[in-house]
C-alpha cells in the first residue's frame, strides 16, 4: 500500500484536474464506441433475422401462391399478422412461448440448457417474426407474377418440380424477393417493442440501434441519440432505395 501511495498522488494532479478537452475527447470516443457497438449488434440481428425469413418467408409465399387448400386464406391472415400487431402485443406472445415458463423455452431449457430470454439470440427471434410478413407476402406476389404456362413448359420437357423451382420460378420472382428480403432488414433494424420486450436493453449484449435511441433519450443524453438517429436514418435510407431500385415495376419501368 505504501508503495502505492507516491504513485497514486504523483498521478493525482493528471486525474483531479482534468481539462475539458481532453474530458470532451473522452466523451467523444465513449459516445462513438457505444454506437458502433449498438450498430453491429444491430446488423447482426437484422442479417441472422433476414437469413431466417429467406428460408421460411420464401417457402410460405410458395406454397400460398401455388396451392389450393380449405383455411388458405386463414392460413395468409394469421402469417401477415405481425405486421399489423403491436410490438409490445408480439413481444408477449413471444414470452409466453420461448420464455423460461413457454412450452417450446422450458423444453430448450430443461433438456439443452438454452435461454433465449435477454440473449441476441432472443432478439433476432423477436426481429424474425416482425419481419415475416414483408418477406412473406413479398414471396407470394412474387411467385404469382410469374407466367404459368413457362413452369408447364419446362414440366413438358422433363424437368422435376424442384428443377423447375430452382431454374424456372425462383429466377423470375427473385426481384420481388430481393426488395422484400431488404424491406425485412430495414425493419429488423429498426425493431424496438418487441426486442425490448424479450431480450432487453444490456449495452454490448442485446441493446441494438433502436433500443439505444430510447435509452439516451431516457437518461437525457441529447449527443448520443442524435448520432444514433443519424446512423439508423442512412443505414435505413440506403436500404430502402436499393429495395426500390430491386422492385420489379421499377424493373420494367426501366426497361421501357
Amino acid at each position: 500500500m505504501a508503495a502505492a501511495t507516491p504513485d497514486l498522488l504523483w498521478n493525482l494532479p493528471s486525474l483531479v484536474f482534468q481539462t475539458p478537452d481532453s474530458a470532451l475527447n473522452n466523451s467523444s470516443t465513449l459516445l462513438m464506441e457505444s454506437a458502433w457497438i449498438a450498430l453491429g449488434l444491430s446488423l447482426k440481428v437484422a442479417g441472422w433475422a433476414t437469413a431466417i425469413n429467406m428460408v421460411l418467408g420464401i417457402a410460405a409465399g410458395y406454397a400460398l401462391a401455388r396451392c389450393r387448400f380449405p383455411g388458405r386464406n386463414f392460413l395468409d391472415a394469421m402469417l401477415t399478422l405481425p405486421m399489423v400487431m403491436p410490438p409490445t402485443v408480439l413481444g408477449y406472445y413471444l414470452l409466453v412461448v420461448i420464455g423460461r415458463k413457454g412450452w417450446i423455452g422450458a423444453w430448450l431449457h430443461d433438456s439443452f440448457g438454452i435461454n433465449l430470454i435477454f440473449t441476441w439470440q432472443g432478439a433476432v427471434i423477436a426481429a424474425a417474426v416482425v419481419a415475416f410478413p414483408l418477406v412473406f407476402k413479398s414471396a407470394r406476389a412474387a411467385f404469382e407474377a410469374v407466367d404459368d404456362q413457362l413452369e408447364q413448359a419446362a414440366e413438358v420437357l422433363g424437368a422435376s418440380t424442384i428443377g423447375i423451382f430452382f431454374r424456372v420460378t425462383l429466377p423470375l420472382a427473385w426481384r420481388g424477393i430481393l426488395a422484400g428480403l431488404l424491406l425485412a432488414f430495414a425493419r429488423g433494424m429498426g425493431e424496438f417493442g418487441a426486442t425490448l420486450m424479450v431480450a432487453g436493453s444490456i449495452p454490448g449484449k442485446t441493446q441494438t440501434l433502436s433500443v439505444a435511441v430510447y435509452e439516451a433519450v431516457q437518461a437525457g443524453q441529447d449527443d448520443t441519440a442524435n448520432l444514433l438517429v443519424l446512423i439508423t436514418s442512412i443505414t435505413c435510407i440506403a436500404v430502402l432505395l436499393v429495395a426500390g431500385k430491386l422492385a420489379p415495376g421499377h424493373a420494367g419501368r426501366n426497361r421501357e
